[in-house]
């Protein structure tokens, strides 16, 4: 701790965890350095000005309070009991009350709530499943890891998410699900979702890792498909450092899936007991009592970051909007809250003088605020080929069905290119921090449309 943080800031993290970490940040806000309408102000730190922000400012992630989240996770260690047991199942009802779902089981991580979740909603070899190329690699590869094949719907650069529009488009005789993905704490479009599966008969399977209690119409995602699913990875916005969940109303189907995740042995089977007899094959992929004891101490101030994060995004997106070129995500209007595990616009560089993003995003990091430009295409990844080139996949499917060409042809995402080419990302501990943060983030952006020419000629991209 104390080489991350002062004990200012241990103090002042103590009491984000009951007030809300948008309010104390409010009430301690230091002044900004970057001091409006200044010489130095107005000149980007690329060329000798002083930099909007200080880097070492910014709220480190993932947070940990010592005095209020060790005990838990020091009685756990010093149990002895380690493996899944009681503080496991505190937390999946713990979780499963945070979202408004009947149950969640949790398991290592996200991906394999996807493999689990599939497999046990019978998604197998010869079945199509559709999901936007707009994701983490994870999304597919669960996908690919049931033997199934992805079919890829281009996405609404918009709203960084799966265009419902051009779903039906898509679906064939073998499409079994559409696996929409929350991409960056965004809710999908999923009444509209909803409705198409419903038409058809398909399976939905939400990918919400990035997405925890975001909502549509006040309804949790991942609690509105067949399943949801979940990511405690270390960058989440419950960081566990790795873990995952699935839930669902579905009784017959969690229990399977605790089955499945537990080396096939009944639901409710104690770890370790080697006389049960296992029901079906399975895996083994359980959480252990010490990641969750750490949950649960994530857990419990989650709901306060949350509206943090809303309201920074909010503000700090009504700024940047009104800079040429500088498009900031677009909500549904049936979104009751979003998560924002992730802050992103798009940036057209025609609007900045030409300047690259490459260009764009060197300057933003001078001025001290962290970005990255997010995923690269999918759709077109070796992985996929390499798959498609696999024994198992090669007695499964026919093959003109496996022609990567040909599938390449087939799964072209025109938007979700031009996205991968203009889309620009914010992390969201920055969204914990005060206002003069998100001012901060605003004047860099600013200074750098307004020297746009200038930079041109200096940054390396």
């Amino acid at each position: 701790m104390k080489n991350r943080i002062t004990s200012t800031r241990r103090t002042f993290l103590k009491q984000s965890s009951i007030a809300g970490i948008g309010t104390v940040l409010a009430l301690n806000a230091a002044p900004s350095v970057f001091a409006i309408g200044s010489k130095s102000a107005s000149t980007p730190a690329l060329l000798g000005g002083q930099a909007a922000w200080d880097t070492s400012r910014w709220i480190k992630w993932p947070i940990w309070i010592p005095e209020t989240d060790e005990k838990r996770v020091l009685e756990v260690l010093r149990s002895g009991v380690w493996s899944r047991a009681s503080v496991v199942a505190e937390f999946e009802k713990a979780w499963a009350q945070a979202l408004g779902a009947k149950r969640s089981l949790v398991v290592s991580n996200g991906t394999n709530a996807l493999i689990v979740a599939l497999d046990q909603l019978n998604i197998r070899g010869g079945d199509e499943v559709l999901v936007p190329p707009y994701t983490f690699v994870a999304t597919v590869q669960a996908i690919l890891a049931n033997g199934a094949m992805p079919v890829f719907v281009d996405v609404d650069p918009q709203t960084f998410q799966i265009d419902p529009n051009k779903i039906e488009a898509k679906i064939t005789p073998r499409t079994k699900a559409i696996l929409p993905v929350h991409i960056l704490g965004l809710p999908a479009d999923m009444d509209h979702i909803m409705a198409i599966a419903k038409k058809h008969n398909l399976l939905v399977v939400e990918d919400a890792c990035q997405a925890p209690l975001a909502e549509i119409n006040h309804k949790k995602v991942g609690t509105i498909g067949d399943a949801g699913c979940f990511s405690f990875q270390n960058s989440k916005n419950i960081p566990i450092g790795e873990g995952g969940a699935i839930v669902s109303s579905d009784d017959a189907f969690l229990d399977r899936c605790f089955s499945y995740q537990n080396l096939g042995l009944p639901y409710g089977s104690f770890v370790g007991k080697p006389n049960t007899g296992s029901l079906m094959q399975g895996t083994k992929v359980r959480l252990t009592e010490y990641q969750a004891a750490i949950g649960l101490a994530q857990l419990a101030r989650l709901q306060a970051q949350t509206v943090t994060r809303n309201e920074n995004a909010a503000y700090l997106s009504a700024k940047i909007a009104k800079v040429p070129g500088i498009l900031p995500y677009k909500l549904y209007d049936n979104v009751t809250q979003a998560a924002f595990h992730l802050f992103p616009f798009r940036y057209k560089s025609e609007e900045f003088k030409g300047l690259s993003r490459a260009g764009f995003l060197e300057s933003l990091r001078a001025e001290g605020v962290p970005c990255s430009s997010g995923y690269t295409t999918l759709n077109d990844q070796p992985f996929i080929k390499e798959t498609f080139e696999s024994k198992n996949y090669k007695k499964i499917y026919p093959k003109e069905m496996l022609n990567y060409k040909d599938y390449m042809d087939r799964n072209q995402c025109p938007q979700n290119n031009q996205l991968c080419n203009e889309a620009v990302w914010f992390t969201q501990n920055l969204l914990l921090g005060s206002k003069a943060d998100m001012d901060a983030i605003a004047s860099a952006i600013e200074k750098t449309h307004a020297n746009a020419e200038r930079l041109k000629k200096v940054v390396k991209g």
